[in-house]
């Protein structure tokens, strides 16, 4: 039996009745590490010592009947940018080559008291500032980008390397590598995960969340990572609910929203295809299918920027002075940018936000979830700049995040999933988004149309 081949909620299940034990995953993990990752470069440290060492002490808890739950003895890729306790945290740069923290991102502390195992750090596009994510490739075509900058752990997660992973969200860096990658993502809602311990891109649209093989996993995730912290100003003190027991609790209520702009225009025709096709698996699940617009939400990639780049440059201002030669060169544009951005754009782009909100906020009177292409098109090849979608030359960076910003800027939770592949065999992702703190409707939509599927393929390679 190939471990790596199923999910945390399999295995969970397969550890709780002792018919297999979490040193034969972990095994069966870093094998297949070994076979897989010189093609891929998902990892950028492995922890084989430590998670050996966890597997066995966890081995004994299950044994002696103390099971923590789902994710006790699940081994994990945690993206570079989370702090771990006398593990390498590089954020995949030269500037913190040598950091190694002295405790654990909150988030990170959470999965190991939930029995969570550390395989390794996985790689990020430097300091999460990108869609790429060199030299990580795509396990669907090696050809390809993974998508950033959460890419490291998407490849990882895609060919079973781990069970599950964590990514962050500023501009859809979980979500387009889950979807690049044909996995599960979920950006919960700003505030419901600690950014503590977790090196940040941008404060106000940051968001920490699970990467996974199927919505139970990312449910089972969530569940650990989520809640408030008191060293995380921006987290609410809200319950977490037990997402994973809702997931049956049926669809049968809920009210879809679908746009007629802005999340289709453009879109490549299978890419558009396939979302219709779900669509319509959908519309058999719910209670009604309804158009839904945002009347100021073409504003909003140029808004992400003058909020995203200042408070980059903010963060990394007191490293640029000396080390400005050790930055990759499409990074050290974008914080040089942030310099050039004036004050009263990043208010007018903080304002601007409010005005986003209220729209969705309009569309959610009428709607419970809202269903969009998680990207407009499948993975770009490496080394690709721009890629023709109809008659346009589109910039990738501004292609891949269009979908993704109007969620971080409104801070809304929202998933990817796998809705099909194109005619190359790469993957196509359905995007779905809630209200505010109401992961739970999106995660029992996702679940359904999981369900009434099969797009959750064996994994590449």
């Amino acid at each position: 039996m190939d471990l790596t081949k199923h999910t945390i909620s399999t295995l969970s299940e397969l550890m709780g009745k002792k018919e297999v034990s979490p040193v034969e995953v972990v095994e069966a993990a870093l094998n297949r590490v070994e076979e897989i990752d010189g093609r891929t470069k998902a990892f950028v440290t492995l922890c084989e010592k430590e998670a050996r060492q966890a597997a066995q002490q966890a081995e004994k808890d299950i044994a002696a009947g103390n099971h923590k739950g789902p994710l006790h003895g699940i081994p994990l890729g945690i993206k570079d940018i989370y702090y771990t306790e006398g593990v390498l945290t590089t954020g995949s740069s030269k500037v913190f080559k040598d950091f190694v923290p002295d405790y654990d991102a909150t988030t990170v502390k959470k999965l190991k008291e939930a029995g969570a195992i550390i395989l390794g750090k996985t790689n990020t596009h430097e300091f999460a500032f990108g869609v790429i994510t060199p030299p990580t490739r795509n396990p669907w075509d090696l050809e390809r980008i993974p998508g950033g900058s959460s890419g490291g752990t998407g490849a990882a997660v895609a060919t079973a390397m781990c069970m599950g992973g964590t990514g962050s969200d500023t501009g859809g860096s979980i979500r387009i590598p889950s979807s690049l990658n044909g996995i599960v993502g979920i950006k919960p809602t700003f505030g419901r995960t600690s950014k503590y311990g977790v090196i940040p891109l941008s404060w106000s649209l940051d968001h920490t969340g699970p990467m996974c093989r199927s919505v139970r996993d990312a449910a089972f995730m969530l569940e650990a990572m989520a809640g408030f912290d008191a060293k995380d100003p921006y987290t609410v003190d809200l319950p977490v609910p037990h997402y994973a027991g809702g997931l049956e609790e049926g669809t049968a209520g809920l009210r879809l929203g679908v746009p007629t702009d802005y999340f289709s225009e453009p879109v490549d025709p299978q890419v558009g295809a396939a979302v219709e096709k779900a669509v319509d698996v959908l519309r058999g699940m719910v209670a009604s299918v309804e158009e839904v617009s945002f009347p100021h939400i073409q504003a909003a990639p140029v808004a992400e920027l003058f909020v995203l780049c200042p408070e980059a440059s903010s963060y990394h201002d007191k490293y640029l002075p000396e080390h400005e030669g050790d930055y990759t060169p499409d990074v050290l544009a974008y914080l040089k940018m942030g310099y050039l951005m004036l004050g009263v754009h990043h208010v007018k782009a903080q304002r601007y936000r409010k005005l986003l909100r209220g729209d969705f906020e309009a569309a959610f009177k009428n709607v419970d979830a809202i269903v969009t292409p998680t990207l407009p098109v499948t993975a770009p090849k490496a080394g690709e700049d721009f890629i023709k979608v109809g008659e346009e030359d589109l910039q990738i960076t501004r292609l891949l995040t269009r979908n993704m910003v109007p969620y971080n800027l409104t801070g809304l939770p929202a998933i990817t999933l796998p809705c099909g592949f194109d005619s190359d065999g790469l993957p196509i992702g359905l995007q779905i988004a809630g209200r505010a703190f109401d992961e739970s409707t999106i995660f029992r939509l996702a679940h359904a149309y999981e369900s009434a599927t099969d797009w959750m393929k064996t994994p590449p390679l």
